[in-house]
């Protein structure tokens, strides 16, 4: 039925937990998966707050970079273990859920498998939900792991 899953990832273990349950889905269908975590435009974030530091955005870029590359190696191990192809993407943009709709759209993905943190009430309106932004904006079925 699904034939490539988009897996994004914030390397929570509310992630981990989406990771390895859209692993094992794409193992069960033969499907392949995607890999995505979202960095900020730090240069866009300097730029807006004045205080622009070369060696500084770079140092926060290369870290974010970092934390992102071992966030994906954990999708392209639990990947690799259960057999399943896997690739991933990072992506910079300073809106996780546009990140991922747009990964799934440019990676032709026919399910989006994610987690929530299931905040309610005010810290849910507050917060705002990357998962909700996704449910609604995304056009292909979307997989909600709590």
């Amino acid at each position: 039925m699904f034939k490539h899953i988009l897996i994004p990832t914030d390397g929570s273990e509310l992630s981990k937990k989406a990771i390895r349950t859209g692993i094992d889905l794409a193992k069960f269908h033969g499907a392949r998966v995607t890999g995505v975590h979202a960095v900020p435009d730090y240069h866009l974030m300097i730029a807006y707050e004045g205080a622009f530091d070369p060696i500084t955005e770079e140092r926060i870029e290369k870290e974010a970079r970092l934390r992102a590359e071992s966030y994906l190696d954990y999708i392209k191990q639990a990947a690799t273990e259960a057999g399943v192809i896997c690739e991933t993407v990072c992506e910079t943009n300073d809106h996780p859920y546009d990140a991922i709709i747009k990964a799934a759209e440019s990676g032709g993905c026919d399910l989006i498998v994610l987690h929530s943190h299931g905040r309610k009430g005010i810290a849910a309106a507050l917060l705002g939900s990357e998962t909700r932004k996704v449910l609604f904006y995304a056009k292909i079925p979307v997989m909600v792991v709590r």
